[in-house]
């Protein structure tokens, strides 16, 4: 009879959940996966941004291109970028708008520098000053310049 009652209590037994010394070694192993990978993910967002005003600023460009082709001339600093989208109205031969839609802020929110003559005897400065704000800067917060 004492091998039934061993029988008997193991099987009315019911398999438990997980101690907690289990449970804290799991949020362990997620948290300094969550160390080990998140810097990295954030660093490629950086990446990503940078990749997305330089090609953002390769649409503008080519814009201001098709823009000089129809009048003869890139838009003044005054008439700026939003010449491209609205026609600034004493411009002659203006057949735009040249983008299909205004031309979007940078992907750190703020607008793109337009200056028009460029320095250095460019045509024009096309250029975001990247994630600071501010002039010069490395990393994400590096000024990124078409052409």
């Amino acid at each position: 009879m004492g091998a039934a009652a061993f029988v008997t209590a193991s099987a009315r037994r019911k398999p438990g959940g997980f101690t907690l010394l289990e449970l804290l070694v799991v949020l362990l192993i997620i948290a300094l996966l969550a160390g080990y990978v998140g810097p990295k993910l954030f660093g490629e967002i950086g990446k990503a941004r940078s990749k997305t005003a330089a090609s953002q600023m390769k649409s503008i460009a080519d814009a201001l291109d098709r823009y000089r082709l129809d009048t003869g001339r890139f838009p003044t600093s005054e008439e700026g970028l939003r010449a491209l989208s609205v026609d600034p109205g004493d411009v002659r031969g203006w057949a735009g708008p040249y983008m299909g839609s205004e031309v979007p802020p940078d992907p750190w929110g703020a607008q793109y520098v337009f200056r028009m003559p460029g320095e250095g005897g460019k045509d024009y400065d096309l250029l975001t000053l990247g994630a600071d704000g501010k002039p010069g800067g490395s990393g994400e917060d590096a000024d990124i310049v078409a052409r």
